[in-house]
């Protein structure tokens, strides 16, 4: 049987493990099931199947160190921020159990003497669930959880990149008393989603890139059947002159610099008034020098590595075109020369022209573009210089105007200053190559479900 090899960025691919790679007879078995398994897990409402999820939360928070160090291990993300993430996530994890009911609850539109109509929110089917490395327990817990509890059965995939965290996930969530055949996972590459894709599922829920989320939408359109989608991200941030640059400098760093820069909502284009440009490039290249690059095991670590090499190799191709093109290297712009593995040094690029593939494409890493602007039309227009439309910053004193420039820039969640739209309460998604349709929130639970009007004679 193939195997699924597991290896370490951070160590120099080191192997950490390995799991089977599923068949194609394996996959058609468990969507089988999940077929079959998804009009009892339907009928048992929504109140029950909350009361049968619930004891996973406490299971996987008792298990938070072992499952941060497997997902350290595999993606090189920094300790620290990888238990960071699982305490952030408990946080979702039980706003979806407090949520779920209210949100799915039947409501009224209309009553009279005769009559009372109401709609009612149902589970679509089968859901093939695939999601990406970046934030491995994020991820699942945002795409499964609320599918289970929304009713639907679950196939899920996770990345090639961390396949024994997907098998930690498998093996906590067969622990459970969820019903046969409500939850099974698959193991592979791209491949293996595609077929997950193709077979008899409902609902393909998918994060991941944008590439990779166009091609699930072409299978989900021939099969007729919905998607939710969030993709790829080139978020702007413009920063006007009237700000304080000390109190801006850390979000700035946080929103760029975390997980590597591998967060597809990170800021990757930092758009700044030139008469401020020199002090932001400044600052910021002064904190940037200050993190250390070391192994993301050790505690003292920032920044760890990239997740593999093709990643590693994918960014040193764009900033290298970068450099060829004319751009200026702040700080950074290489491998650190002490450590083994997919690191890539914390980077600021300035004279940066659009036809630089770090400004067209996303940067999926440490690196940080800094543009200046001159007025508003202009900085509005570099903002939605870019295909994607995941989110946006704005920093600014003057906060009417501010609100004035949200209409104008293509962005499904906007920050301003210190404001942070990472609620569970609040949808996200977004615009144009950055996806379709919602998660978290009321919205993030329907999208899972399928209305049906009932009308109902008094």
């Amino acid at each position: 049987m193939k195997q699924l090899i597991s290896t370490n960025p951070a160590r120099n691919y080191e192997q950490v493990g390995s799991v089977p790679i599923s068949t194609l007879s394996e996959i058609k078995q468990k969507v089988a099931m999940a077929q079959k398994a998804k009009t009892l897990w339907k009928e048992l409402g929504v109140a029950k199947r909350i009361e049968l999820i619930k004891p996973l939360l406490s299971e996987f928070m008792s298990k938070k160190a072992e499952l941060a160090l497997l997902i350290t291990k595999e993606i090189g993300k920094p300790i620290t921020e990888s238990l960071d993430d699982i305490a952030w996530d408990e946080g979702y994890f039980k706003w979806f159990l407090e949520n779920g009911e209210k949100y799915l609850a039947a409501e009224k539109t209309f009553e009279d003497d005769k009559s009372v109509h109401k709609i009612v929110y149902e589970p679509i089917g089968v859901a093939a669930v695939i999601t990406p490395w970046n934030f491995p327990f994020d991820t699942f817990l945002w795409a499964v959880i609320p599918n289970l509890i929304a009713g639907n059965t679950v196939v899920f995939k996770h990345s090639e990149e961390c396949p024994l965290t997907g098998k930690f996930i498998e093996e906590v969530m067969n622990k459970s008393q969820l019903p046969k055949g409500v939850f099974a996972e698959v193991y592979g590459d791209g491949k293996v989603g595609e077929q997950l894709a193709n077979q008899d599922v409902n609902l393909i829920w998918f994060t991941g890139s944008t590439k990779v989320g166009k091609k699930l939408y072409e299978i989900a359109g021939r099969k007729f059947i919905k998607t939710v989608l969030e993709m790829g991200g080139s978020n702007p941030a413009i920063v006007f002159a009237d700000v304080n640059v000390e109190e801006i400098i850390s979000k700035i760093y946080i929103r760029r610099f975390l997980n590597c820069g591998q967060v597809c909502d990170a800021v990757k284009r930092l758009i700044v008034h030139e008469s401020i440009f020199d002090k932001i490039v400044k600052e910021l290249k002064a904190l940037i020098e200050t993190k250390i690059v070391n192994d993301p095991q050790n505690k003292n670590t920032d920044i760890g590595s990239l997740a593999a090499k093709r990643q590693l190799d994918l960014l040193e191709s764009q900033v290298e075109d970068a450099i060829r093109k004319g751009a200026k290297i702040i700080t950074g712009g290489r491998r650190p020369r002490d450590l083994k593995g997919a690191y890539y040094l914390p980077t600021i690029l300035t004279n940066v022209k659009k036809n630089m593939r770090v400004w067209a494409e996303e940067t999926f890493g440490p690196v940080l573009v800094i543009v200046p602007f001159k007025t508003e039309q202009e900085a509005i227009e570099l903002a939605n210089d870019t295909s994607y439309g995941l989110g946006a910053q704005i920093y600014c004193k003057d906060k009417n105007r501010a609100l004035k420039m949200i209409s104008k820039i293509d962005a499904g969640a906007i920050d301003i200053n210190q404001g942070n739209h990472w609620l569970p309460c609040n949808p996200f998604g977004g615009y144009k190559n950055s996806g379709m349709g919602r998660e978290h929130g009321e919205h993030g639970f329907r999208e899972l479900t399928q209305l049906k009007i009932i009308a109902l004679e008094k």
